[in-house]
């Protein structure tokens, strides 16, 4: 083996670069350098290169599917205190790291007043999940439902229905936290109707299923979204202590 920094180096570089092996060609010296310090087989220094480059690339493909997700910040499930949510179990939400369930298309869904705790779960969830390798899509429901009233007014409802039946996750959050009006609340079902039983649905809502009616305004489309949705499901109740109302309790009144 050619000492590192001859003249070959110039051609592996430019070689790498026409085949699209960019950690090939950053790693390339230190790992030659290292073969030759180890006296590593022409085999064993072919295999390292080959190993960089795939975990260069699965990197990569984490970082542009994370990308894609669109998290409105960023939470880990290692970062969720499951002492301060005591309703939540570390089992149940360490089974849904794996990605069985969305490859399943099986819901998940998370009910809890705010400050429980949802939101860092569902997007703590879709972190893992995309980092998995699958397709993640963070939105809040408001959000999603003026999307596709957008559509429907441009004649693009088909297109972004067919775009969202595509991700292998859909984490909606703020489900229920504004009333639908009967136009919204078809939109709606449609993303529900071209997902089910395909692909995974996670939502986050502080709303009990009996006062989903609300929302959605009426009794049988009401009926027919629930049903997709816990169809399945896996539910998570995070309960009715705001953590974020005790830390400020505790700022403001320590000790006490």
């Amino acid at each position: 083996m050619s000492l590192p920094g001859d003249s070959e180096d110039m051609l592996i570089d430019e070689a790498c670069r026409e085949l699209r092996l960019p950690a090939f060609r950053d790693r390339f010296i230190d790992l030659a350098t290292s073969a030759r310090r180890e006296q590593a087989t022409y085999k064993q220094f072919l295999l390292d290169m080959l190993q960089a480059e795939l975990a260069d690339r699965d990197l990569r493909r984490q970082q542009r599917l994370l990308r894609l997700a669109r998290f409105p910040r960023p939470k880990r499930l290692e970062d969720f205190d499951f002492e301060k949510h005591p309703n939540v179990t570390p089992e149940v939400v360490a089974d849904l790291k794996a990605p069985t369930w969305v490859r399943e298309g099986r819901p998940l869904v998370l009910i809890g007043d705010c400050g429980t705790g949802k939101s860092h779960l569902l997007i703590g969830i879709g972190t893992a999940i995309a980092e998995t390798g699958l397709s993640v899509r963070y939105t809040t429901t408001s959000a999603l439902v003026n999307e596709l009233a957008e559509a429907d007014a441009n004649r693009r409802l088909s297109s972004v229905i067919a775009r969202y039946s595509k991700i292998d996750l859909l984490c909606l959050d703020e489900f229920g936290y504004l009333n639908l009006d009967r136009k919204g609340a078809k939109l709606l079902f449609q993303i529900f109707t071209e997902r089910e039983e395909r692909k995974a649905t996670a939502v986050a809502t502080n709303s009990p299923f009996t006062e989903w009616d609300k929302t959605f305004g009426d009794a049988r489309l009401c009926a027919a979204i629930a049903d997709r949705i816990t169809f399945r499901c896996t539910l998570i109740q995070t309960g009715t202590e705001s953590c974020r109302f005790q830390a400020t309790q505790e700022s403001l009144f320590p000790g006490q």
